[in-house]
């Protein structure tokens, strides 16, 4: 009987003239909370992860750091050096194509790298090396230096904010200083702009042109398989919320855990806890235009108010997640050292009550913005507020989220009571301060600095410097004098280190070692 029926039936399909197939494999879709909500495109203009993030999934690198911090080859097939070290060749690899389907050509490379190199704190010393850019043919450019620049790999291979995308001729001509509002990569993933919902969802596709690197993935570089077909980041404000989401299996991922919530997530079977490879620092950053951190003593007073382990505990609080660390440079890291901390960010509100009498404080209000809705950093403020208010300075929080915080960094220099900002605190991975040049908020550049705008001679010899020399023991004794210039001049305070956990569903897996950044090639789900 039930042979007759399926007869029928294909019969009936047949004398309709349908076809009968398979049916098509269901697309896999993994469904993330992200750290944050995305509101703008352009990692070139905006320093907030959560746009770094984005950038890579839909545009690529001509170089990348693996594993093991060394850089390799991304988008470039081969590079040579002349010499006497002042020309650099570069070939892109073949296949290589924009997500509208033109190649990926040498122009487009030269002008990606002029827009990143305003913007960035190793690209704006690369600029200074530069001699001229020169186009040999569609697929090879050269960089010709006046004076040797010992960073060049490390410069375009730079993981993490200010990362040197490759973009489109027609978006790297943008005023670096004006985002972008269109989105054309070469990457593993193409934005989906029609199903975008700022507050609600992002979403991205599988790229089916991209050509991986042969080369298995090892940190941010070698071979983006994507096993995907389907990424959407949702956001959800609220961090209960989120947790209870992942329980309940109605996302796949939550990119870092509340550490207030990791119980919940230890007691579930259902779930795997990642503890990140790579950490972050904790800073207070000041801004140098406007009383009263436009005097250095001020700043100074500061830096002996704030007390690291009263962040790292208010915040983290479990002590498997965090170590305190007065070294500017990770500690771990080969340029790290202790040295001329002692005393420093231990919570001296006595001292530094002295200091700001000293210095002559007359009481101006510090508006510190607050971002509320970002929990690696929303106690910070509080925490701030409460040390500086106990060493005699007067605190104002301005709560908004964490968009509207960097919009308001970003873009206002001038003065609280016209929208503008005393300090602010944040977090950096280690992987954007690992030397004296790629440190953002070392950069001492008066106007072309990052939000707080310091202006210093002296350490941007010291940087450039750095930026020269070629003998590791020369550069540790720079980086070492960097760090104690700078507890002269306080651009910003170290205020300890943390690891993230990233949560997951048990069918969810990740390839190798979770690269340091948050990216979803690599990625399985069963």
């Amino acid at each position: 009987m039930k042979n007759f029926v399926r007869s029928v039936l294909i019969a009936a399909a047949l004398s309709l003239g349908v076809a009968l197939a398979p049916p098509a494999a269901a697309q896999t879709t993994l469904k993330v909370v992200m750290h944050s909500d995305l509101k703008t495109f352009d990692p070139i203009w905006s320093g907030a992860y959560i746009v770094r993030n984005h950038g890579y999934m839909v545009w690529d690198t001509l170089f990348a750091m693996d594993e093991k911090f060394q850089i390799k080859p991304q988008m470039v097939e081969k590079y040579e050096t002349s010499a006497d070290g002042l020309t650099w060749t570069f070939t892109l690899r073949d296949g290589l194509e924009w997500h509208d389907g033109k190649p990926v050509t040498a122009e487009d490379c030269v002008a990606s790298i002029k827009r990143w190199a305003v913007r960035d704190s190793m690209g704006q010393k690369l600029a200074q090396s530069v001699g001229e850019y020169k186009i040999i043919d569609a697929k090879t450019f050269q960089i010709v230096l006046k004076d040797k620049f010992g960073l060049m790999l490390e410069s375009l291979g730079k993981p993490s904010v200010v990362v040197p995308f490759m973009m489109p001729k027609r978006l790297a001509d943008t005023d670096p200083f004006k985002a972008i509002d269109e989105v054309v990569g070469s990457g593993p993933f193409i934005f989906k702009k029609d199903e975008w919902k700022p507050g609600e969802k992002v979403v991205y596709v599988k790229n089916p042109k991209y050509k991986p690197r042969v080369e298995p993935a090892s940190g941010m570089a070698g071979g983006k398989v994507v096993k995907l077909d389907r990424v959407e980041w949702l956001w959800i404000p609220d961090a209960q919320t989120q947790v209870n989401a992942l329980i309940n299996g109605e996302i796949d991922m939550l990119e870092t855990v509340p550490n207030d919530l990791m119980s919940l997530l230890e007691k579930d079977k259902g779930v795997t806890l990642i503890k990140g490879s790579v950490g972050f620092q904790y800073v207070f950053r000041m801004n140098w235009l406007n009383p009263p951190f436009n005097n250095p003593k001020i700043r100074q007073a500061a830096m002996m108010a704030l007390n690291q382990e009263d962040f790292l505990k208010g915040i983290i609080g479990d002590a498997r997640f965090y170590r305190t660390c007065k070294a500017l440079f990770p500690c771990g890291s080969p340029l790290a050292t202790d040295a001329g901390m002692a005393g420093l960010i231990e919570g001296n509100a006595a001292k530094a009550r002295d200091m700001l009498k000293e210095a002559g404080y007359d009481g101006t209000v510090i508006a510190i913005p607050h971002p509320t809705d970002l929990t690696v950093i929303a106690n910070m403020g509080p925490i701030a507020k409460a040390l500086l208010e106990k060493a005699g300075f007067k605190v104002e929080l301005l709560p908004s989220d964490w968009t509207t915080v960097v919009n308001r960094l970003t873009t206002k220099k001038g003065p609280p009571s016209e929208g503008g900002w005393s300090a602010f605190s944040t977090a950096w991975s280690h992987i954007d301060i690992l030397d004296p040049v790629m440190a953002p908020y070392l950069v001492a550049t008066c106007d072309k600095a990052r939000p707080g705008w310091p202006c210093d001679e002296k350490m941007e010899k010291l940087r450039d410097a750095y930026a020269r020399e070629s003998d590791p023991a020369r550069k540790k004794a720079i980086a070492e004098e960097v760090q104690l210039y700078n507890r002269e001049i306080v651009t910003h305070v170290q205020l300890g280190e943390w690891f993230a956990v990233t949560a997951m569903r048990k069918n969810v897996t990740i390839d190798g070692e979770p690269p340091p950044v948050p990216v979803f090639w690599g990625v399985s789900k069963k």
